[in-house]
């Protein structure tokens, strides 16, 4: 087993252990569907004067999709920069370049890790939807998880920026959850963008969250393929990733 594996199989170990992103990646997408539902149901909803609410869809066909997106940013937001800015903080990395561990195996990892548990997380989140809300099965299943690798490499990206330039776990946790909730709130994974004002929608055309929500759920309700959602993941995987690896410190 090469050293990418190996860190993989450690770090997917280590996460099991860590009881915030855990609560994040799969109790808290769940926990907050099943609110949603008990309020929203499933119904398609219009507004007194006639406007479509939730995209013309029933709200939980909605949020499942959504949701989605939302384990991915909290893996990409919270998780991924606290370990990675946690392992400077304490002298892991330094070990790791004495040990001559290539940087590759060290940030794939954190990637491959990420993949593999929003790939669960997203399961379960789909059969809780599927089993509980009898929700609408993806239009297109094959652009649905080409836009997942798409947002979960944009988001792993950003991730690994913020835990090369942030100083420490707490820093890195910090601004995690702050941009966390404020991209929940704003992006379409809380209120419906078109409830929103005029401003809210403003700040939330410049989050990566509003266009990771749109690349999964267009294909998924049959509106097709966002091609503006797609591109700006894809600058965004290119942009964050180059400046991750530009200001990426062992110490």
């Amino acid at each position: 087993m090469g050293p990418l594996w190996k860190m993989t199989v450690v770090e997917l170990k280590l996460f099991v252990r860590d009881p915030t992103t855990m609560v994040f990646t799969f109790a808290f997408p769940l926990v907050v569907l099943v609110v949603l539902a008990g309020v929203f149901g499933n119904t398609p909803e219009t507004g007194d004067e006639g406007e479509v609410a939730f995209r013309g869809v029933g709200p939980i066909d909605y949020y499942v999709s959504a949701y989605i997106a939302l384990t991915i940013s909290s893996v990409g937001l919270i998780a991924l920069p606290v370990r990675l800015a946690g392992y400077r903080e304490l002298g892991v990395l330094r070990r790791f370049r004495a040990s001559s561990a290539p940087l590759v195996a060290v940030l794939g990892a954190q990637l491959i890790m990420m993949l593999v548990l929003t790939a669960v997380g997203s399961i379960l989140l789909t059969s809780l939807g599927f089993a509980a809300y009898d929700i609408a099965a993806p239009e297109d299943l094959g652009l649905v998880l080409a836009g997942f690798v798409l947002v979960v490499v944009g988001f792993a990206a950003v991730g690994l920026l913020l835990g090369a330039v942030l100083p420490s776990a707490r820093a890195a946790q910090g601004i995690g959850l702050m941009l966390f909730f404020v991209m929940m709130f704003l992006c379409g994974a809380g209120p419906p963008r078109d409830v929103m004002t005029d401003s809210m929608r403003t700040v939330g055309d410049v989050l990566p969250l509003t266009y990771a929500i749109t690349v999964l759920q267009d294909p998924w309700l049959g509106f097709g393929w966002d091609v503006t959602g797609a591109a700006v993941m894809a600058a965004t995987a290119a942009i964050s990733g180059a400046a991750a690896l530009r200001f990426f410190r062992w110490q």
